[in-house]
């Protein structure tokens, strides 16, 4: 049987590829991005330096943003700044270490931001303490803390994997 005309434009017009509408597929892509950079934000990762071996714990709460404190087996680091070596204050007597008393009122006066201004105002402090550090330096530690007027310490740990209940 022959094709007619008509056939043949009906059978051309079938053969169109359907055109794909990408502006939902936009939409919806847009309000990924938004919720991913919203939530990107709230959450605030510590850096552990490679001198540092932190304790592990079943902790679930997650750290907010504060003054960070590095304990190593060496040295003492206050927001970046050494400010003390472990084995001197092992030797002091009391519970007072003045040089990390002094960068705390150091970072309590100069406020630069709204970032550092939440953390001044927070009075809180994280510790982060390699595990050969004796006790009795982080008990020196934390109490210079709080004598400073920073009643929230906290102790950074490592969270161990959830285990699974059998």
């Amino acid at each position: 049987m022959k094709n007619t005309r008509r056939m043949d434009r009906m059978a051309r017009n079938r053969r169109s590829i359907p055109k794909l509408n990408l502006t939902s597929l936009m939409d919806v892509f847009t309000i990924l991005v938004f919720f991913l950079l919203v939530n990107s934000a709230t959450t605030e990762v510590l850096t552990q330096p490679k001198q540092i071996t932190l304790p592990d714990s079943d902790v679930e709460s997650k750290p907010r943003e504060t003054v960070v404190i590095f304990i190593g087996t060496e040295d003492v680091v206050v927001q970046g700044v050494s400010v003390a070596r472990v084995a001197d204050i092992a030797a002091t007597e009391g519970e007072y270490v003045a040089p990390i008393s002094q960068r705390l009122a150091e970072l309590a006066d100069g406020l630069i931001g709204l970032s550092t201004e939440t953390v001044a105002e927070s009075q809180e402090v994280t510790v982060l303490a390699d595990k050969e550090v004796p006790f009795n330096v982080i008990k020196k530690v934390m109490a210079t803390c709080t004598e400073e007027g920073y009643t929230k310490v906290s102790l950074a740990v490592v969270q161990k994997a959830a285990q699974v209940a059998s």
